[in-house]
């Protein structure tokens, strides 16, 4: 907050800095919004000013076969690939922070590297390993191929987690008498969970508005939301795109406050157990 004895250039450069950081948001923010009020337009087309308001729109979105099919897609590939994704993610995290050996380092680039390389070269690579082995046009390599791409998320956050994380109390449970196994899910887990649940809800973002890799991969019986949204835009530009969109901002909306309250979360409880 400005205070009140600042001198005139302070405050010139206290609005200039909020009137900068506004534009930005703006500028991010409402090519967003933008589509929102579209997805209620009473014409066929994508088109302002509107004529009128209606929901026909979300009800052939509700009611097509077309999208119905699309959206069970995505609820079927996406939280199979984030609970794969979460797992895996986890389990290297671990391995990562305790072990030291040689390579670690180029290792975890390796691990990481799907959020870096351009997911056209990944979806290329994906396609020409899994054609030979039958996974194309599947939903398992559809599941494994946006497990591959949501498992950086994971490494990323839990590792986060597990730079804070007191291994006295690992050992100290080891002491008592439980095993590995008792010790992780008993101990380890809960702690790590917040960063586990964090590292899911990107994974689930990935896999649900991933577009390209599964242009290579999938059939089209297993076409996900994206996918056909994408495909109406080639084809055929129905307002329908635009409710579809909505619904996504809105899926997007929830795991971003889901997220922020799981940062809380965590804040609180490392709080607690300083």
């Amino acid at each position: 907050m400005l205070p009140p004895y600042a001198s005139p250039l302070e405050r010139t450069w206290y609005w200039m800095h909020r009137a900068l950081v506004f534009l930005i948001l703006a500028f991010l923010i409402l090519p967003i919004l933008v589509i929102i009020p579209l997805s209620f337009n009473a014409d066929n087309f994508l088109m302002y000013p509107m004529s009128g308001f209606s929901l026909r729109w979300y009800e052939e979105f509700f009611t097509s076969p077309v999208w119905g099919r699309s959206v069970m897609n995505s609820l079927i590939v996406s939280p199979a690939a984030t609970l794969l994704a979460m797992a895996l993610g986890t389990l290297a995290s671990v391995g990562l922070v305790r072990a030291e050996f040689p390579g670690k380092t180029a290792l975890t680039a390796v691990l990481i590297s799907p959020m870096i390389v351009p997911v056209v070269i990944i979806g290329v690579a994906m396609y020409l390993f899994f054609a030979p082995i039958g996974l194309t046009g599947s939903y398992t390599g559809l599941i494994l191929a946006h497990a591959i791409l949501g498992v950086p998320f994971v490494i990323t956050t839990v590792t986060a987690t597990l730079v804070g994380f007191d291994f006295n109390l690992v050992r100290a449970a080891s002491s008592l008498g439980a095993g590995p196994i008792t010790t992780f899910f008993r101990v380890t887990l809960p702690l790590v969970a917040p960063g586990i649940l964090s590292g899911g809800i990107f994974a689930f973002a990935t896999s649900f508005d991933e577009v390209v890799v599964t242009l290579f991969l999938a059939a089209p019986e297993q076409s996900t939301l994206p996918r056909q949204m994408f495909a109406g835009i080639r084809e055929n530009i129905s307002p329908t795109i635009a409710a579809a969109a909505t619904i996504l901002v809105i899926v997007s909306t929830l795991m971003l406050l889901t997220l922020e309250w799981l940062r809380r979360r965590n804040e609180r409880l490392r709080t607690a157990l300083i």
